[in-house]
């Protein structure tokens, strides 16, 4: 068949002829390119071929946008990719596609987001939609805050799929390499999670930071500073009873003893959860250290308060009881007192971090109450509010216990009476349970 046949004379007078007629006509070139002269005037340049024993039809163009000897280029092209093996169709829609995709890249980057299937967009999906929903505001906060920072700037805008374990380790040795060996973990374990939703989803097919476990140094493990010891312990409520710095900052010394409570829940308590009547404290779930699912429908943590507990109360509320904080701020009544006053208190009575700090009264708590009062350890993890592994789970905090947990505040109550009285106190072998 002879081929390159047509001429724009010959186009010309097609396309003057179809629009006098009405009727369409068509033009060959050869080679399976024609062009078809519509009734309106205007001329389709279309190639014909057959793929995998099928006719197809590929469209050129439109004449004279697209010329003639242009049109015949784009033949042979055609012709090429299917002498590779390859439908021309197809692969005018994939290169449709991929221009689609870079032109949204280009509008992402304009606009100063990431571009799509990149880690740092697969990690903020996972921020908003996962991450955000199942932890508290603060945790999902400061996860975000680490991935910024350490993440986002070296592996951020790679595609999720392409990176593997060697570049992940790399971005987490510049973390090591600044002496945050915590946070580096703390890093290695959100990334997998990023991962982990990016296969769920799709954007990649494995996890390179399950590759890492060991290939970060250890987290040594520091714990807070605690008074174990009954001589040195009376020793650091002797102080505490002699303090005459702020009377309010005195009651939350004594009740960081007494209570068993973290810092941050005793020092947002507010009056509204104390019942003299009933001599008990109820925190509310929100302000415990959980999961967000047990925040918002978990049970409070009930403290039973102990007489002498119940007289620190008493003591403040002239002071405090008619605002909402128990230990409002000295600056003003509407937020609670800083975290760090009962430290700054600590350190002011003598006793340096390495020593002393607020929430090591609850390590004390932890261990003096089992050696010293022989006290079951699941009664005392009870009023603690730890986690509680096992098919008992969560129960600890809700209704287990209930009257050991009493007697226990009040035996503790008094075993630091006796022990800032310098009294003579001996380790009782017997565990109760009540």
């Amino acid at each position: 068949m002879a081929t390159d046949t047509l001429t724009d004379k010959a186009i010309r007078a097609a396309l003057k002829r179809a629009a006098e007629s009405g009727k369409l006509e068509r033009l060959p070139d050869g080679a399976g390119l024609r062009l078809d002269a519509q009734p309106t005037g205007a001329g389709w340049w279309r190639f014909r071929y057959r793929f995998g024993g099928a006719p197809r039809m590929l469209s050129l163009g439109v004449y004279p946008e697209v010329p003639l000897a242009l049109a015949r280029q784009r033949r042979d092209e055609a012709r090429a990719v299917l002498a590779a093996g390859r439908d021309p169709s197809a692969q005018r829609k994939a290169e449709k596609v991929e221009r689609a995709e870079l032109a949204a890249a280009h509008a992402l980057e304009d606009a100063g987001l990431p571009p799509t299937g990149s880690f740092e967009a697969v990690a903020r999906e996972w921020l908003e939609l996962v991450h955000a929903v199942k932890c508290s505001e603060g945790h999902a906060e400061r996860t975000r805050i680490r991935l910024e920072q350490d993440a986002f700037p070296w592996i951020g805008r790679r595609p999720i799929a392409e990176i593997e374990a060697p570049e992940l380790l790399k971005t987490l040795r510049r973390v090591v390499d600044r002496g945050a060996v915590e946070t580096a973990h703390r890093l290695k374990d959100a990334c997998g999670q990023v991962f982990r939703y990016g296969i769920a989803t799709g954007a990649c097919g494995r996890n390179p930071a399950a590759d890492l476990r060991d290939a970060l140094p250890p987290v040594l493990t520091r714990h807070h500073a605690a008074v174990i010891e009954p001589a040195k312990a009376g020793e650091l409520l002797r102080a505490m009873a002699d303090y005459h710095g702020h009377p309010i900052t005195r009651a939350a010394l004594a009740l960081s003893a007494l209570l068993m409570l973290r810092p941050g829940e005793l020092r947002q308590l507010e009056w509204a959860w104390v019942d003299f009547d009933a001599a008990t404290l109820t925190v509310p779930p929100a302000l415990m250290k959980r999961k967000k699912a047990d925040k918002m429908s978990g049970a409070p943590h009930v403290v039973p308060l102990a007489p002498q507990a119940l007289a620190v109360f008493r003591g403040l509320h002239p002071l405090t009881g008619a605002g909402r904080y128990c230990f409002p701020s000295l600056q003003t009544k509407d937020r609670p007192m800083s975290e760090n006053t009962v430290n700054v208190a600590l350190r002011r009575l003598g006793f340096d971090r390495e020593t002393a700090t607020a929430h090591g009264f609850r390590a004390m708590a932890r261990t003096m109450a089992v050696e010293r009062l022989g006290v079951a350890p699941e009664v005392v993890e009870a009023q603690l509010a730890h986690a509680v592994a096992g098919p008992l789970g969560r129960a600890y905090d809700r209704t287990q216990f209930v009257d050991q947990r009493r007697e226990l505040m009040v035996r503790w109550a008094d075993y630091l009476d006796r022990l800032r009285d310098g009294a003579q106190v001996i380790t009782l072998p017997a565990r109760s349970t009540g």
